[in-house]
C-alpha cells in the first residue's frame, strides 16, 4: 500500500506504522447516524498527521464532503498537521479556542495526559447514541484497551494491530550485487549488506534513519514502552524495568555505534528532522529499520518511488499502543460533538468515504485492476495525494494497492491475530503522580536518547551519563508509580 504507515515513534510511529472488511451500506450507514438532515451544515474539522505535501487535497475533501453532507449534513475541513510539528499545534488547538473538532491522538503524542486534562472528551456516551457502527466493527479488546481511568477518549484505527521489525531497502541495488537476503538471519547480519553497499554505492548511505533511531528497532519487540519509555514491560520477564540498563538495549546501541564509526550511518542521524523514506526518494539513501506488516514494501514503494524488499527480523508482537496508538479523539472545544461522532461512525462503516480519504479519487490518484487491487493511473508516475491511513477510521473498508494480494485484508487479519500480545496490553498509566519527575527525565531523553541509538554518541561513555540523570531526574520514581498501577491492573484482570 502507497501510503505511509505507522510513525516513528516517537514512530516507533511512524506507528507503523502502517493502515477488506465488509463494511455497512450506505443505507445503514446513514441511518445509525440518526443525523438531523436539516439546517445549515455543520464544519467538521479534522486534523491529522502528514509527512509529504498534498497538492490534491482539496479535490479529495470535496468529494468526501458529497457524501458526508448528504449522510449527516455536515462538511470535512480536513487540517493536515507536519509530523515534526505535530504534538507542537495539536497541543495549541486543544489549550487555545481555535475551532478543532477531530484531532488523530496517540500515546506518542501524549494521549493519556491530554485526556486527562480535560483537552478531549469522554466518548463512552457519545459512541452509544451516534456510534453504532464503531461499536459492531471496532473489537472490544481494542475499545477497552485504550481507556483513561476507565473512560474512551479516542477511536482505535483499524489497521495492523501487530508489528514484526526489519530492514527495508532498494531492490534495485540488491538486485545489481546479487546480495543474497535469504542469509539475513540476525540484525547483525546486515552488516555485510551494509559494507557491499557503501563500497559499491558511495553516494547512498546504507542506513538513514532519523527519529525512528537503529538501536530502538534492533531492541523492538523486547519492551512495551508504555507510551514514554520511562519504566517500560519486558516481554520475557512481564516486570517493568528501565530499558536503558537491560543488556538488550546496551547489545543494540553498541552495536548503532560500530555501524555508525564505520560510515553505515547517515551522519546526522540525531538531528535530521527529514522522514527517511524520504532521503531514499531523493537517492541519498539504500534503506532504513522500520516496524512492519504486510504489504510494507509496496506502502513504501508509493513513498519512495523505487521498488522496496525488506527482511523481518523478529516476531509479530502487539503493544499497548495498538490500542493507543492512533485514535481520532473529539476534541474539547468542538462546538458540535454529536456531529463530530456521526463523521468518525462513518469513517468505520462507509467504504466509500474511506477511499477517497486513504486513496484519493477513483480514476485521477488511482485506477482499478481486474484482480480488485488498485494501480496509479497510466502516465502518473507519483500522485499528489498520499495518505497515512493507518492512523484514522477503518482501513479494512479500503481497496488495496496493486503488488498486495486482492486478499490483503485477510492476510493483515491473520497478521494481527498470530501477534504476541505484550503483558500490559489495556494498561493505561496515570501520569499525574510523577508528572514533574517525567517532565525532568523527557528532558534526559531529548538529550542522549537519538545520538545514542543513531549511533552518534559513545555508549560507553554516555550510556552511563544517561542513566545517572535520568535517576537523578526521578526515573525510579516513575517506574515505582507504574509497577504500583500495573500491579493494580492487573490485578482486576
Amino acid at each position: 500500500m502507497k501510503q505511509f504507515k505507522r510513525f516513528t515513534r516517537f514512530l516507533l510511529f511512524v506507528m507503523s506504522a502502517a493502515l477488506v472488511l465488509a463494511g455497512c451500506s450506505s443505507k445503514e450507514s446513514s441511518t445509525s447516524t440518526g443525523s438531523d438532515t436539516k439546517g445549515q451544515p455543520y464544519q467538521i474539522n479534522m486534523a491529522y498527521i502528514t509527512f509529504t505535501k498534498m497538492d490534491d487535497l482539496p479535490l479529495v475533501q470535496d468529494e468526501i464532503n458529497k457524501i458526508v453532507k448528504k449522510k449527516i449534513n455536515a462538511t470535512v475541513k480536513l487540517v493536515p498537521i507536519n509530523a515534526a510539528n505535530y504534538q507542537q499545534q495539536t497541543n495549541l488547538m486543544l489549550t487555545g479556542n481555535e475551532k478543532i473538532d477531530l484531532v488523530v491522538s496517540s500515546s506518542f503524542f501524549g494521549y493519556s495526559t491530554q485526556a486527562t486534562k480535560g483537552q478531549l472528551l469522554a466518548l463512552d456516551d457519545l459512541v452509544k447514541t451516534h456510534g453504532k457502527g464503531i461499536l459492531e466493527t471496532v473489537p472490544k479488546r481494542l475499545l477497552e484497551g485504550n481507556k483513561v481511568n476507565g473512560k474512551m477518549y479516542g477511536i482505535p484505527s483499524i489497521r495492523d494491530w501487530g508489528s514484526y521489525y526489519g530492514f527495508i531497502m532498494r531492490k534495485d541495488i540488491v538486485d545489481k550485487y546479487k546480495i543474497d537476503l535469504s542469509q539475513v538471519k540476525t540484525f547483525a547480519d546486515l552488516e555485510n549488506v551494509f559494507k557491499i553497499v557503501k563500497e559499491k554505492e558511495p553516494t547512498l548511505t546504507p542506513v538513514v534513519n532519523t527519529s525512528t533511531t537503529t538501536a530502538s528497532v534492533i531492541a523492538g519487540g523486547k519492551y512495551d514502552i508504555l507510551g514514554d519509555n520511562l519504566g517500560v514491560v519486558s516481554f520475557k520477564d512481564k516486570k517493568i524495568v528501565n530499558m536503558y540498563e537491560e543488556p538488550e538495549y546496551v547489545d543494540a546501541v553498541n552495536l548503532a555505534r560500530k555501524w555508525f564509526k564505520a560510515g553505515y550511518i547517515m551522519k546526522d542521524a540525531a538531528t535530521s528532522q527529514e522522514a527517511a523514506a524520504n532521503i531514499v526518494k531523493a537517492n541519498k539513501g539504500f534503506g532504513y529499520f522500520s516496524h512492519m506488516k504486510p504489504g510494507f514494501d509496496v506502502q513504501e514503494k508509493g513513498i519512495t518511488g523505487y521498488d522496496m524488499v525488506s527482511v523481518k527480523l523478529s516476531d509479530v508482537y502487539s503493544y499497548t499502543d495498538a490500542a493507543t496508538g492512533f485514535n481520532l479523539s473529539i476534541a474539547r472545544n468542538s462546538q458540535n460533538p454529536e456531529k463530530a461522532m456521526e463523521l468518525i461512525n462513518l469513517l468505520y462503516t462507509d467504504k466509500d468515504i474511506m477511499n477517497l480519504l486513504d486513496n484519493g479519487i477513483d480514476g485521477k490518484h488511482y485506477q482499478d485492476n481486474s484482480d480488485g487491487t488498485i494501480k496509479l493511473p497510466d502516465n502518473v508516475k507519483e500522485s499528489k495525494y498520499v495518505f497515512g491511513q493507518w492512523q484514522i477510521g477503518n482501513n479494512f473498508l479500503t481497496k488495496p494497492w496493486e503488488g498486495n494480494s486482492a486478499n490483503y485484508w485477510e492476510i493483515m487479519k491473520k497478521h494481527n491475530d498470530s501477534a504476541i500480545f505484550s503483558p500490559a496490553f489495556g494498561f493505561t498509566f496515570n501520569p499525574d503522580p510523577v508528572k514533574t519527575e517525567i517532565a525532568a527525565s523527557t528532558n534526559v531523553i531529548n538529550q542522549y536518547r537519538l545520538g545514542l541509538e543513531s549511533g552518534t554518541l559513545d555508549p560507553d561513555k554516555s550510556l552511563p551519563e544517561f542513566n545517572k540523570k535520568l535517576k537523578a531526574a526521578g526515573l525510579d520514581k516513575i517506574i515505582a508509580e507504574k509497577k504500583k498501577q500495573y500491579e493494580a491492573w492487573k490485578e482486576k484482570q
